[in-house]
């Protein structure tokens, strides 16, 4: 089992540990029990891990002596509101959870996002643990500490940042993610690629047929790549105030264009539909090679990964929503585009037009 560290600010209380291997699920209880102990856990999920897993994992703390107990709630997008939050912090009162106790996100995105939420503000603050399903969550959102749920004007508009104290990524729970949340995930990694590791990106693309076929000691290597690249960009900048900016390359157009198909495009597809529409507007307007963009499209295509706009989703409506992005400033939204590969910058807004064309050129 790989270990690395996230070392934040030098406190010593934010900073934590990720765990990577595979079938290790044994091993987090012990971990759990020895280093990171609470009264009382409660695993918080959604109804389809719960099924796969949750018992699983509930019983196996209960075997090491933790008292535990798990909330579940319907798996998919549409959960992560305020209405879902109130209704798990009103099972946790009901348990008797207090500010003695923790919580353990057993889960994708979605799971990971709402627990950490709830246990930023639950009790003014609870301690939690990552332990993600899914591929996505493994490379992406389970480490960096941002928590959010969506509201009906737009995607994480209602959040904070608030650190796990520890992460367990067990690449076995990847046996049993369908290909298209699989290939959601391949996004983010792909996403590292392009904007920090240009040795990733080539590995990606030597390996594409290993990746599509699961091969355990090549998805541990993406694996850790992806959260070294990204415990290093979190710990320079914990708040998104400067570097980290940069992992929203193809998140701004990306959650526009999921809100506006009310999520019926996941996010992992909106992302990759995002990094399409980001490459091409660097080369219409900073010049990146047009042989980079072929290259990151077609590694897009090879591994399933969306790279048109569906008709039904409006060209108008994306950039409708784009004006609610959270990280606009007045009336100015920042992109992060590229010069080459390995070389994101934050600009200072793309023309309407430019945007509309770009995105009318990447309809099916």
């Amino acid at each position: 089992m790989k270990k690395i560290k996230v070392n934040l600010d030098k406190r010593v209380s934010s900073s934590y540990e990720i765990y990577i291997g595979y079938d290790i699920l044994d091993r987090i209880g012990l971990i759990i029990a020895k280093y990171l102990p609470a009264r009382h856990y409660v695993i918080i999920t959604d109804s389809i891990v719960s099924d796969l897993y949750g018992k699983s994992l509930l019983n196996m703390l209960k075997d090491v002596g933790i008292s535990v107990d798990m909330i579940d709630f319907p798996a998919g997008e549409d959960s992560k509101n305020v209405d879902t939050t109130l209704v798990i912090v009103e099972r946790l009162i009901a348990l008797g959870a207090d500010r003695s106790s923790a919580l353990l996100a057993l889960g994708g995105g979605v799971v990971g996002d709402i627990t950490g939420f709830i246990a930023s503000t639950f009790m003014r603050s609870v301690p939690y643990i990552n332990v993600p399903t899914t591929l996505m969550a493994q490379v992406d959102s389970s480490i960096g500490g941002k928590t959010a749920i969506d509201l009906r004007e737009g995607k994480n508009l209602l959040g904070t940042f608030y650190q796990p104290k520890g992460v367990f990524i067990d690449v076995k729970f990847l046996d049993t993610l369908p290909e298209t949340e699989f290939n959601n995930g391949l996004a983010e990694v792909i996403k590292y690629g392009i904007i920090e590791d240009v040795e990733l990106f080539h590995f990606l693309e030597e390996h594409a047929n290993d990746i599509k076929g699961r091969d355990y000691g090549v998805l541990v290597k993406i694996i850790e790549s992806s959260c070294r690249i990204k415990k290093g960009i979190v710990e320079i900048d914990e708040r998104d105030n400067g570097l980290r900016r940069i992992l929203n390359f193809g998140h701004t157009i990306g959650h526009a264009v999921e809100a506006e198909s009310a999520y019926t495009i996941s996010h992992g597809a909106a992302v990759s539909l995002g990094m399409a529409a980001a490459v091409r507007v660097s080369e219409k307007l900073y010049d990146f090679p047009g042989e980079e963009r072929n290259r990151i499209e077609n590694l897009m295509e090879t591994l399933g990964l969306s790279r048109r706009i569906p008709s039904a989703v409006s060209t108008d409506g994306i950039l409708s929503r784009l004006k609610m992005d959270k990280k606009k400033e007045g009336n100015t939204i920042h992109f992060v585009l590229l010069k080459k590969m390995g070389m994101p910058f934050i600009n200072g807004g793309v023309p309407e037009s430019v945007l509309r064309e770009t995105l009318e050129g990447l309809r099916k």
